[in-house]
């Protein structure tokens, strides 16, 4: 009997060790706050929750735009802005989102300047202007006066009948999203210069 406890408490203890020792050598990941690191052979390996794939939840204010044909220009700016992983978190957040055209009615040469990494900061300061939290419906924006813009600035919001213009961009449609939802706008929502 004793015999037969001890190889019970023998084999436990195997057991035991074994499920400890497995657990000690799996491989933690690193998290990072970055979007993007340069690997040794120059290859961008993207981070972030930005970069998760999911195939069952409603599509974010990012994946939207990146799904859109029209929003080509912003997710090329939100990219060279590393703003990926500011715009899928949890929100809500409100998106003005300019589509291509609003973006080629800047004047010859902007976005290609604003898309330079020597004006990084430039770029991030007018995306933010496009976002505010909340998850308000373009019926719903027309009793709001100003927004508070996630770059710490105001932009107005106007009614003329049934359109909304948010800082002088017209609402062509709106989309919800899995964290918040997407105003589609025409025109790129210029910060107040300062």
């Amino acid at each position: 009997m004793k015999t037969t406890t001890y190889l019970k408490v023998l084999i436990g203890s195997f057991f035991m060790l074994l499920l400890i020792s497995s657990c000690k050598n799996e491989t933690k990941t690193e998290t990072s706050t970055s979007t993007t690191k340069t690997t040794e052979t120059g290859e961008v390996n993207k981070q972030g929750q930005a970069f998760i794939e999911d195939d069952v939840s409603k599509s974010n204010v990012l994946q939207i735009a990146i799904g859109s044909p029209d929003h080509t220009t912003l997710v090329a700016a939100v990219q060279a802005a590393e703003l990926e992983n500011v715009l899928v978190n949890a929100g809500p957040l409100m998106v003005f989102a300019p589509t291509n055209a609003a973006f080629d009615a800047l004047p010859e040469g902007t976005v290609e300047n604003l898309l330079k990494p020597e004006n990084k900061d430039a770029l991030a300061n007018i995306l933010k202007h496009h976002v505010t939290a909340g998850n308000y419906s373009k019926d719903f924006l027309k009793k709001f006066k100003k927004l508070g813009q996630a770059n710490d600035q105001n932009t107005t919001v106007e009614t003329k009948g049934d359109d909304v213009y948010v800082g002088g961009a017209k609402i062509l449609a709106s989309i919800p999203a899995g964290n918040g939802i997407v105003h589609v706008v025409d025109k790129v929502i210029l910060p107040p210069s300062e």
